[in-house]
């Protein structure tokens, strides 16, 4: 089961990010991937993640956030934050996007260029007849 589903009902929006994080409980750290970021909430991935209703410390960077693991389910673990992020707080540690290429599907013009002298010497070596063959005429 994919708890980053977006189809299941959020109060926030997550944003999916594939960083490494720190989480801390009462005599360890815990080195884990960060999944998905929220206001409230994160989703993590990791080896021996504590159980669920444990008290932790959630660090990425500068960011220390207490909260508590509500879930867990095989290598990955849902945090709730006791406080919610500020959305500055938030958006320092999301990526930004990648631009998307938006592909232009555009028909070619009616009006012909000019050929260049490339393709005019391809057009005599090929035996094509040219629009401007006075023979044509």
């Amino acid at each position: 089961m994919d708890e980053s589903s977006p189809v299941q009902n959020r109060r926030q929006r997550r944003a999916n990010v594939l960083l490494t994080a720190t989480v801390e409980m009462t005599g360890r750290a815990l080195d884990v991937k960060l999944r998905n970021l929220s206001a409230e909430g994160a989703l993590i991935e990791g080896v021996d993640l504590p159980i669920e209703g444990t008290e932790i410390r959630f660090r990425k960077g500068d960011l220390q956030v207490p909260g508590k693991v509500v879930w867990v389910a095989q290598n990955r673990a849902g945090i709730h934050f006791h406080a919610p992020l500020t959305p500055e707080a938030l958006l320092r540690h999301v990526p930004t996007p990648r631009p998307r290429v938006i592909p232009s599907f555009r028909r070619p013009g009616l009006a012909a260029r000019p050929m260049t002298s490339v393709e005019r010497s391809l057009e005599q070596v090929w035996g094509v007849p040219s629009a401007r063959d006075p023979l044509l005429d």
